[in-house]
């Protein structure tokens, strides 16, 4: 069965850090991608950070760069997303998703999502 478990969700004030974990089972880890992907509340979903556990390659939305860092852990099956400088429109649920092509393709497996708020 194929799991895609996002932790580390959290409430922080503005300026702030978390660090999401997601955790897949059940496919080869190794021939996918692995993207970040959030919606807040009134707003469409919209594609945060992804990481290629093939070669590493990542990619960051512009409203995210240099602020959050992604990172893969192909020997745990983890991927993590270190957000800091965390600022109120960063609020929103956060969800991992899989995809066996690349960073751009259509995302086979979801996660249920871990909630961030960010105070200000």
């Amino acid at each position: 069965e194929v799991q895609l478990v996002e932790s580390g969700g959290g409430m922080v004030p503005a300026g702030g850090s978390l660090r999401l974990s997601c955790a897949a089972s059940g496919f080869t880890f190794d021939d996918y991608a692995i993207g970040w992907f959030r919606q807040a509340p009134g707003k469409e979903r919209e594609g945060v950070s992804c990481i290629s556990s093939r070669d590493g390659s990542t990619y960051y939305a512009d409203s995210v760069k240099g602020r959050f860092t992604i990172a893969g852990d192909n020997a745990k099956n983890t991927v993590y997303l270190q957000m800091n400088s965390l600022k109120p429109e960063d609020t929103a649920v956060y969800y991992c998703a899989a995809d066996p092509t690349s960073c751009g393709g259509r995302y086979d497996y979801w996660g249920q999502g871990t909630q961030v708020t960010v105070s200000s």
